[in-house]
């Protein structure tokens, strides 16, 4: 099954996709439908009115995560060409809500930064509160997956020892377009990052380091993750502050963010101001 989250006028509402089209759940976005008790039952059954799917303006997914835990560091071959070792724990960073944007946004640029990244990030989404998992009680929690993209400025970043500044500046995060369950889903996924139609990151999650259900139990020894939650899971090699000179984001490039059976983000760079 596939949800979404649409914006329609004065609204937003969650939606389950049915082929070209969107129809509705009844529940005001994805987060708000996976608090409910039996939210795969209603959504899977669920007869609302129907919006076609194309041109349909999407917000991310889940609008309002509880939390936005980020791991840093998760891919062999990103680690290895920011010159680091494999961690023996996943390195964890936050983000905040007000840096998500919709599937087809614009990520705005800001105006103080002159070193801002692409980093394509397969999501997990909590569907089932969790405290203290087991592995297989972590693989039952997830409620499935999406697309993110961490656009990160570098300049911040590496401001300080911490992270958070340069991870969650406002309207930056593009995360869609649609939340698949793992039943729809089998192996590893492969993933691909554009600007401008270039290549510039390509992957597969067997490569990660710590797998969605090892993160989550680590992370549900330290707090309860709760629906609706995300969990970003760390980007693959072809960053640009690896490359040699650094490449970044310019004014009016395009980003296109894929991951084989989950949907891609398009959004174009715009500077802000």
């Amino acid at each position: 099954m596939k949800l979404a989250t649409l914006r329609l006028p004065g609204r937003t509402t969650a939606a389950r996709v049915d082929g070209e089209y969107a129809v509705e759940i009844g529940a005001p976005d994805v987060g708000a439908l996976l608090a409910e008790p039996g939210w795969h039952e209603r959504a899977a059954a669920a007869d609302g009115p129907r919006h076609p799917l194309a041109g349909a303006d999407l917000a991310p997914v889940v609008p309002h995560p509880g939390k936005i835990i980020c791991v840093g560091l998760n891919y062999r071959t990103h680690i290895l060409e920011m010159g680091r070792e494999l961690p023996a724990y996943p390195t964890l960073f936050a983000k905040f809500a007000d840096a998500l944007i919709g599937p087809y946004d614009d990520i705005v640029l800001p105006a103080v930064s002159e070193a801002m990244d692409w980093e394509a990030e397969l999501a997990v989404v909590i569907g089932t509160e969790v405290r203290h998992a087991s592995p297989e009680q972590a693989q039952a929690a997830i409620a499935g997956y999406s697309v993110l993209n961490d656009v990160t400025a570098r300049d911040y970043q590496y401001r300080t020892l911490q992270w958070l500044q340069g991870k969650t500046f406002e309207s930056t995060t593009p995360f869609g377009p649609y939340l698949v369950t793992p039943d729809e889903l089998d192996g590893a996924l492969t993933m691909r990052c554009e600007i401008d139609g270039e290549v510039v990151q390509q992957a597969d999650t067997a490569d990660l380091v710590f797998s969605p259900a090892e993160l989550i139990v680590y992370l549900s020894q330290i707090l309860t993750l709760r629906p609706g939650d995300v969990i970003a899971t760390g980007t693959p090699g072809g960053v640009g502050h690896a490359r040699k000179p650094p490449r970044y984001l310019a004014d009016g490039d395009k980003i296109v963010t894929r991951i084989a059976g989950l949907g891609e983000l398009v959004n174009v760079a715009r500077r802000d101001g």
